[in-house]
């Protein structure tokens, strides 16, 4: 059983450690230089419990490579490993999980759903989920979009980002994660 005090502490701090992060002036950081002095943190949905699933994948059996354009015109190959199923407001959702290497552990998982372009990143948002942090004991994985963020590119120009391919485009909103957000308030 879940301890949700706990998990909702992880979470808050996990967020205020990555407003500090991107506030820094770390070269790393993707918020642009000139607008660091007026950063105030990004924009979040509130923390929501029922945002957070545990799953079984199912792993495709024939791995393909699939191409995704990126934000510059360039391709990114990734290979389409497997697939969680749920449900949201009733409805049945389906998202595909890739890696980049088949023998790097770690799942992503870009989406868009009806708030994307909207309330959030139009491009869509992201989730990297690894087993050693996102799977119960008894194999499932954690799917919490309460982890979901923008892409790089969302903050800078300087950074490329693959664009979500439509088979995770999603029909229902996700009321969960990081909130659009845009330089140009700064």
């Amino acid at each position: 059983m879940i301890n949700v005090k706990k998990w909702k502490n992880d979470l808050e701090m996990a967020r205020k450690s990555k407003d500090e992060f991107f506030g820094s002036n770390h070269p790393q950081s993707p918020i642009p230089q000139m607008k660091l002095r007026n950063f105030k943190g990004l924009a979040y949905y509130s923390l929501d419990f029922a945002s957070r699933f545990e799953l079984n994948i199912y792993e495709h059996k024939e791995k393909k490579w699939l191409k995704l354009q990126d934000t510059k015109g360039g391709e990114r190959e990734l290979i389409r490993w497997g697939e969680f199923s749920f449900k949201i407001e009733n409805k049945d959702c389906t998202l595909q999980a890739y890696k980049s290497d088949p023998m790097e552990e770690q799942l992503f998982i870009p989406f868009r759903d009806l708030t994307s372009g909207k309330e959030t990143y139009g491009a869509g948002r992201y989730l990297d989920i690894e087993p050693e942090r996102h799977q119960t004991t008894d194999g499932k994985w954690i799917i919490d979009f309460n982890l979901a963020y923008n892409p790089w590119c969302a903050y800078s120009d300087a950074f490329v980002c693959p664009f979500v391919p439509t088979e995770n485009w999603l029909k229902v909103p996700i009321y969960a994660g990081e909130k659009n957000y845009t330089l140009d308030k700064l």
